[in-house]
């Protein structure tokens, strides 16, 4: 089966929409990520605007760590295929696009001087990013120019002084930060971290200034369920479409990006108006609390516990009656009550975000969603928990449980070389921060869940406050806990659906 070409595409070989020509644009976006989201949802929406004529953009992709997919990208010429299937009013719907607006992939750490002129390119006008809620963090590390920075925003910083120096000074044109990792205020905090990289690195006052007056971080939220490459269903998908693509990308179609900005950038980057779920706005906090706190809230306080009752997919978590009821507890109950809308708009985005994790067509490992769990319980089920507490004088029974099955699937052990937890089907990795595996790692090494409980609920370097101090609140994850170490998850995940 002949691979994916750019040859093919323009002469409508492959029978399947595309932008006409499939033009090779001068690359205006840098796209720091080279994951299943963006691809999915940051390169389809650019595509598809291309395809109408409304924009020009050509997106250079880097990936943000050492290992990662570039070049597999470059192997495919940029190209890869978004599968999009769902259940919209009722009824299926599929579709799928070879997206062709990524041009060029690159390794920052092995090819450092090709990131650092990309920068500098006059061309390059928006940078995109998703490196996980754990990538916008302020880790402190000495300036190289000649080599790639560890932390994302410190690659920032260093690109951003390489078009500085290459392009004038302070005439140098500034870019269009648009980040999708999904932190309150991400372009906010992304700004302020590179301003700290910059004064570190004593990078001038001038370089500051133009940092700060020429370039836009913006805020934003997005919101698109991707599971990613569909490995079961891989080859026969390939043998239906007459191609190989070892990129392909399963999403479902509902998509959403809100973006908090000036509408002339909005003019720039319109991707509106070619059709997408694209919001501009002066203020995106409404549409950020109902997301984080109902989808990706539900989503984070039900999958691990999930996984350590032995399911392995969304869909199968939405069909087993425990777990969806535990599910339906912790948002109907314990979530929406305290989402700052309208009763009913709550509700029925509540209900929309339950159709969504039962399409049948999206296979989503949870192993895959709990990458990075901490940092994701923090942002997204913390600030329920304190709302429900203040309001309550008591800590969620259900959310608290949540906090009790993260600990637990915590709960591992280095096997060559790699943090592992074991749960009834086998050992499975656990993937977060270094940091946040060591503190895991050492809680658990008297495998006393009460001693593991006491140690992590009152580190604030995991939470960014002592949980100990929340009303209640420790005292029902360490029951939670006990009650798994005895029962087993699924019963006590059992009990806590049946007392609720």
């Amino acid at each position: 089966m002949e691979p994916l070409q750019r040859s093919r595409l323009a002469a409508g070989s492959y029978g399947v929409p595309h932008t006409p020509g499939a033009p090779v644009y001068p690359v205006n976006i840098l796209q720091i990520g080279d994951g299943n989201f963006l691809r999915a949802f940051v390169d389809w929406m650019v595509d598809v605007c291309n395809g109408q004529g409304l924009f020009r953009g050509g997106v250079a992709i880097a990936q943000p760590l050492p290992q990662g997919l570039a070049d597999r990208i470059e192997a495919q010429e940029g190209l890869f295929t978004v599968l999009l299937r769902g259940i919209e009013n009722g009824q299926e719907v599929q579709s799928r696009r070879v997206v062709s607006c990524v041009h060029r992939a690159l390794n920052p750490y092995d090819q450092w001087d090709e990131m650092r002129a990309l920068a500098a390119d006059p061309d390059l006008r928006f940078v995109v990013s998703n490196t996980t809620e754990a990538g916008i963090a302020d880790l402190e590390e000495p300036f190289a120019p000649e080599a790639c920075p560890a932390s994302f925003p410190a690659k920032v910083a260093a690109l951003l002084n390489a078009r500085y120096q290459a392009l004038g000074g302070s005439a140098a044109p500034g870019l269009v930060f648009i980040p999708c990792e999904l932190i309150e205020a991400n372009g906010s905090n992304l700004r302020r971290i590179v301003k700290l990289h910059a004064q570190r690195w004593a990078l001038g006052t001038g370089f500051i200034d133009w940092l700060e007056r020429n370039n836009h971080f913006l805020d934003t939220l997005v919101d698109r369920i991707v599971p990613g490459y569909p490995g079961a269903e891989a080859d026969s998908l390939r043998a239906s479409w007459g191609y190989d693509d070892q990129l392909i990308v399963a999403a479902e179609p509902f998509h959403l990006w809100v973006i908090q900005g000036p509408r002339a950038l909005a003019d720039e980057f319109p991707l509106h108006k070619a059709g997408l779920n694209v919001v501009w706005t002066d203020d995106l906090q409404p549409y950020r609390t109902r997301k984080v706190r109902i989808l990706n809230g539900a989503h984070t306080a039900s999958v691990l516990a999930a996984y350590c009752s032995g399911l392995d997919t969304v869909q199968q978590m939405m069909q087993d009656p425990v777990v969806s009821g535990f599910l339906h507890q912790v948002m109907f109950q314990e979530i929406v009550p305290f989402v700052p809308l309208p009763e009913p708009e709550r509700q029925s985005y509540a209900a929309t975000i339950v159709e969504r994790f039962g399409n049948p067509f999206i296979r989503h490992e949870l192993i895959s969603i709990a990458l990075n769990s901490v940092s994701k319980w923090k942002v997204r089920v913390l600030p329920t928990v304190k709302d429900f507490a203040a309001q309550r004088g008591a800590a969620p029974a259900g959310l608290s449980f949540s906090l009790a099955a993260l600990l637990w699937f915590y709960r591992g052990q280095v096997v060559d070389g790699a943090y592992t937890g074991t749960r009834a089907a086998g050992p499975y990795p656990i993937r977060d921060d270094a940091a946040v595996i060591a503190k895991m790692a050492s809680a658990w090494e008297g495998d006393d869940p009460s001693q593991a409980a006491a140690l992590l609920l009152g580190d604030a370097s995991l939470w960014g406050e002592d949980l100990t101090t929340l009303p209640g609140f420790s005292g029902r994850v360490m029951e939670g806990l006990l009650a798994i170490a005895s029962k087993g998850m699924k019963a006590a995940l059992q009990q806590v659906v049946a007392t609720g």
